[in-house]
């Protein structure tokens, strides 16, 4: 395969891996606490594989090359659900929930409600930790009240504190759903709100996401006729020097 094309076709690789990032980020628009992805790509070179296209062979090719992922943690809007159980926080912090094999977890995903046990959970099941363990009620508590410190008050008295989580560096967490991130050494939290009643929104944006998805599409269809023309040149080649050797 000529240079160009090895090229085109790792151009081509890299806008794939790309637009599954970006139609990820569009089915999430509605995920409360879903944060977007983007690529980060650099440049690779490496020895030409063959020199015949430039004047010495010892000439670098240079390939496009996507090597991590960007959260972008920017906090989304802040919608009033009325729902007594859906939390939103303003500030830097997460909600640790409890994963099946007894790990901790983080989001931002506040939508949570009780499950059958009376116990409090996230959208997916995980159980919600506060800073004694997972919490459960019933109906002898009745109204809930979450203060803005995340402590949690019934009638019944106070039921215990909402566990928040900080992280130095946030961009080393890793994903492990599409609101939920694991990490190391958790951090205590500091000018941080809890907002009872109300759930954080998507940061994905409808519009840019969808610009950046026609982008894609329109540089995946260049790359897609510079290959198609490359192979003509060679097709071409070869019949025309086939014809003057005969």
């Amino acid at each position: 395969m000529e240079n160009a094309q090895l090229v085109a076709l790792s151009r081509q690789t890299v806008l794939r891996n790309q637009l599954d990032v970006v139609a990820n980020n569009m089915a999430n628009i509605n995920t409360s606490g879903y944060k977007s992805q983007r690529l980060l790509f650099e440049e690779y070179l490496m020895p030409v594989a063959e020199a015949t296209e430039f004047p010495t062979p010892d000439e670098d090719l240079s390939y496009v090359h996507d090597y991590a992922s960007y959260t972008n943690f920017t906090a989304g809007a802040i919608k009033l659900s009325g729902n007594e159980f859906d939390l939103a926080i303003e500030g830097d912090a997460f909600f640790a929930v409890q994963l099946p094999d007894g790990t901790e977890a983080y989001t931002r995903n506040g939508a949570f409600h009780l499950d059958n046990q009376g116990m409090l959970v996230t959208s997916e099941g995980q159980p919600v930790l506060t800073n004694g363990g997972p919490i459960f009620f019933n109906t002898e508590d009745g109204r809930v009240d979450i203060a803005r410190d995340g402590t949690i008050s019934t009638e019944l008295g106070a039921r215990g504190q909402i566990r928040l989580a900080r992280f130095e560096n946030p961009q080393a967490l890793v994903q492990a759903g599409d609101t939920l991130f694991t990490g190391e050494e958790p951090l205590p939290v500091a000018n941080v709100r809890v907002v009872q009643g109300a759930v954080e929104q998507s940061n994905a944006e409808g519009v840019v996401e969808m610009t950046r998805m026609i982008e894609i599409q329109r540089a995946y269809t260049t790359i897609s006729k510079l290959i198609k023309d490359t192979d003509d040149l060679r097709k071409q080649a070869i019949s025309t020097l086939g014809r003057l050797e005969a």
